[in-house]
């Protein structure tokens, strides 16, 4: 068992893995592969989104190598080596703009790590803190977030599940950057940062900062973590110090209001995130509208068709026995009107009986046999094959 995996990440991952692989064979069948055709445009626009963020990337940032900036392209280096990372990705520095982070992204095939200056000058006193930020990054790639999130992405966003897998995630991810980390307090520490800044974070009781965990656990902070895709950082500095710690429960009506609130993002929200949400409800709606629909006509058309057998049977007798065919329904004794209240007619000169179905108009053909008449329903008016009852189908 992988050590640097967060335990609830594995169960968390593989019940948005099958839900999704499942979500989309449906979407692809249900929709005879017109659902593809969504596919092909969202991957279009993630080209042009996603290059023009690889290109300001190369374009701006400084690329580490064994002759730029070689200590930090050696921490990389050697962190890549520690979590069996085989082919480095490419690593870079870019001016953070007073943001303290790193991320790491993919195009084509191909893995990025971007550290962000400010994060980096900051842990200028204490370096290996440096470490745990790249493991963090490394980690995203090493467990296949980059690319995972594909598969997964019809399900992401039902409530509570979506952001639940995302935080463990990032449980994951903290465990992958302190195993880069030689000093024990370098975790907690870098985490510390996002929060205390650039130089206060070596004043920060971390002790202190975790157990504030405790004071966050009411209904509206419960909540707003449960609806996002981060865990609050006292937590996450928590489980830096202990893996193991015990974190204060969320209160339980939290949940009952966030499960009406579908996951948008990693950060609670974002426009894509919630475009992605919209196409599929979309497609599912463009799957199950008609498919909806066709089921109401076949119902419809069923109930005419075993409520018409009165109907049928006295048409038929009277042709039987008088070989020819009535003048009207009444003159054969059979019902003008069915239980369900579809009107019925007669062709006097074909011996076809109509059916007003309330979705289209049901045809039944006779055709002569040794033993009387034999009926086939046939679509007529508004009414489309596949809504015919198969077993009385020419």
């Amino acid at each position: 068992m992988d050590p640097w995996v967060y335990p609830r990440e594995r169960w968390l991952g593989n019940i948005t893995l099958g839900l999704g692989l499942l979500v989309w064979a449906l979407l692809v069948l249900g929709t005879f592969g017109i659902a593809l055709i969504y596919v092909l445009l969202g991957f279009i626009g993630y080209v042009f989104a996603q290059s023009a963020v690889i290109a300001w990337i190369k374009g701006t940032a400084v690329k580490l190598s064994p002759t730029q900036l070689p200590e930090l392209h050696a921490r990389f280096q050697a962190c890549c080596g520690y979590l069996g990372i085989e082919e480095p990705p490419e690593a870079y520095l870019l001016h953070g703009d007073g943001i303290f982070n790193a991320f790491a992204t993919r195009f084509f095939g191909r893995n990025f790590v971007v550290l962000l200056s400010d994060v980096v000058d900051a842990m200028e006193a204490q370096p290996d803190g440096i470490n745990f930020y790249i493991g963090h990054e490394l980690g995203h790639i090493r467990r296949g977030h980059l690319t995972g999130h594909i598969w997964r992405a019809p399900v992401l966003w039902i409530p509570l599940l979506g952001a639940a897998y995302s935080r463990a995630q990032e449980y994951t991810c903290d465990l992958h950057g302190a195993a880069c980390c030689e000093q024990a307090d370098s975790p907690p520490r870098a985490l510390v940062a996002l929060a205390a800044g650039a130089q206060q974070w070596r004043n920060v009781d971390l002790q202190r900062y975790a157990n504030q965990s405790a004071g966050n656990s009411g209904f509206w902070a419960s909540f707003h973590e449960l609806i996002a895709g981060y865990p609050w950082l006292t937590k996450r500095v928590a489980r830096a110090i202990d893996p193991a710690a015990k974190l204060p429960s969320r209160n339980p009506l939290a949940y009952v209001l966030a499960i009406f609130v579908p996951y948008t993002g990693r950060a609670g929200g974002g426009a894509l995130a919630l475009l992605v949400v919209v196409a599929v409800i979309g497609v599912l709606a463009a799957v199950a509208l008609p498919a909806y629909k066709d089921y109401q006509s076949r119902a419809a058309v069923s109930q005419a068709w075993s409520e018409a057998a009165p109907v049928r049977e006295a048409v038929g007798n009277y042709y039987k026995e008088k070989e020819e065919i009535p003048d009207s329904l009444e003159a054969a004794g059979a019902p003008q009107i069915l239980p369900n209240g579809a009107v019925v007619k007669l062709d006097a000169s074909t011996m076809v009986v109509e059916v007003e179905t309330g979705k289209g108009t049901l045809l039944m053909e006779p055709s002569a046999t040794e033993d009387g008449v034999a009926w086939n329903c046939v679509a007529g008016e508004d009414l489309t094959e596949k809504a015919l009852p198969v077993s009385c189908r020419k």
